[in-house]
């Protein structure tokens, strides 16, 4: 059975060590902030909602993580880090022991789940391209291009990849669930399709 083994993940961010009162201080701010865009959505958040829900000063929240883009970013960061975990490291079939057709398929039902569940952080978030674009994203990128080609893919990688990662676009998902009506089950269904279209299955 073909397996697909990834080297590792590129970093999505570097937490340095901390006192005890600024430690305690990003908990509050990333509990606040995550239970407000729950509540609101991202794009009704405000760095003095935050800042008031965790009760600090605005100042604290600017120097803690130096602007609302990067405040987002950093709320992304540990379901992010779990996400990559799991499709790299974890069981299959997302994870290595499943050939590579089918941790493809896996991979894209989850990121597609991923994708709606945190479709306000990631709008957000993907407004600014040097965030759009970063190290969780070229992981992705990479992981699905390795995936091909394990599958013996053949023709431009590179736009088939593209082809593959537009539709785990968190707009994309929103916008078929939103507007048109069709569940994760068939914009999953979908991506299996293209997926084996790909690999000439």
């Amino acid at each position: 059975m073909a397996t697909v083994e990834f080297p590792g993940a590129l970093p999505v961010s570097d937490t340095p060590q901390e006192r005890g009162d600024a430690a305690r201080n990003r908990l509050l701010l990333l509990a606040a902030a995550r239970r407000l865009v729950a509540e609101r959505g991202a794009e009704a958040v405000t760095m003095d909602d935050i800042a008031a829900a965790a009760g600090v000063g605005k100042g604290t929240v600017f120097r803690r993580f130096g602007s609302r883009a990067g405040l987002m970013l950093v709320l992304l960061d540990e379901d992010e880090r779990a996400s990559q975990q799991a499709f790299l490291f974890g069981p299959p079939p997302l994870g290595p022991g499943a050939p590579p057709l089918v941790r493809l398929i896996a991979f894209g039902r989850e990121r597609i789940r991923f994708a709606h569940a945190h479709h306000a952080l990631l709008a957000d978030v993907g407004r600014d391209p040097q965030n759009r674009y970063g190290a969780p994203a070229m992981v992705l990128h990479r992981h699905v291009r390795v995936l091909l080609e394990a599958a013996d893919t053949t023709g431009d990688l590179e736009a088939q990849v593209d082809a593959l990662l537009a539709l785990l676009d968190a707009d994309y998902v929103e916008h078929q669930v939103t507007d048109r009506g069709r569940t994760l089950d068939q914009l999953g269904d979908a991506w299996e399709s293209l997926a084996r279209k790909l690999c000439g299955r």
